[in-house]
């Protein structure tokens, strides 16, 4: 009788990817509880990754129909930052090549830090082009946040260095582009091209504030990345506001109202 491999051997195949599917069909008869767990662990593995598959090729819908429309290039469009008290908005413009590939990409807000700080260097390697565009709260407090992110938006697209054909824009509606735009509500989560906008945006927006939390460090921007969270709001109320902070933005002017009425009452 042939000597059964050990558990260890048959992990580490497992882990290498070196055993077939007649092979792994044929241990699904081992009755060592040892084996059967790495079955099981092997088989759960490849359902993630079949779903992961699914999600991509569904991602890709919008990107491939466009290619087929004779669009070459096609760049997702998204942004970061419309919410926050403080810190820019930031928006990035990608072009992907027709082969990319990076199973598990999805709107930035769905996955950890980690992750999009691993995703953001493969997109920035991998990319056909991309460019950020960043816009600071006194603009922003100057011609308001929806204006101030289609601003952020068209100057991500005019860094690319390839000329896209179409555009795909998370949510927002951009006229007189040089080509044709299509505009998708959580497209973030739809297509693959401006998720991978979104992880460009999140990520440079959340350097730029903890490079603003070293300025400003009482209010915790490396934490809570300029939204209102209580400990924001206290040391807003305590404090006052920040250069950073976007003073046409309720909850910022409601305090600095607050603090002048105060300061006058006093005189």
């Amino acid at each position: 009788m042939m000597k059964k491999q050990s558990i260890a051997d048959l992990r580490r195949l497992f882990e290498n990817g070196e055993l077939k599917e007649e092979k792994i069909k044929e241990l699904k008869t081992d009755e060592r509880k040892g084996v059967q767990s790495l079955v099981k662990a092997y088989e759960k593995q490849r359902q993630k990754e079949q779903e992961l598959e699914k999600k991509f090729s569904e991602m890709s819908q919008f990107e491939h129909r466009a290619i087929q429309l004779g669009k070459k290039f096609v760049a997702g469009v998204d942004e970061a930052g419309r919410g926050p008290l403080a810190g820019p908005v930031v928006a990035a413009a990608v072009i992907l090549p027709d082969d990319f590939k990076l199973l598990g990409l999805n709107d930035s807000k769905q996955l950890n830090e980690a992750a999009r700080e691993n995703y953001f260097t493969i997109i920035k390697n991998k990319a056909i082009s991309y460019g950020v565009a960043v816009i600071d709260s006194q603009t922003i407090d100057r011609i308001n946040i929806f204006e101030a992110t289609k601003l952020a938006m068209r100057g991500a697209i005019q860094k690319l260095h390839v000329l896209p054909n179409h555009v795909l824009i998370d949510a927002v509606q951009l006229t007189d582009l040089p080509c044709t735009s299509e505009s998708i509500i959580k497209g973030d989560s739809k297509s693959i091209s401006i998720a991978a906008a979104s992880i460009l945006a999140k990520v440079t927006r959340d350097h730029i504030m903890r490079e603003i939390h070293m300025e400003f460090p009482e209010y915790d921007f490396a934490a809570n990345m300029g939204y209102g969270t209580k400990h924001h709001m206290k040391k807003l109320e305590e404090l006052g506001a920040t250069p950073y902070h976007r003073k046409t933005f309720a909850p910022v002017r409601n305090v600095l109202e607050k603090k002048e009425g105060a300061t006058t009452e006093y005189l």
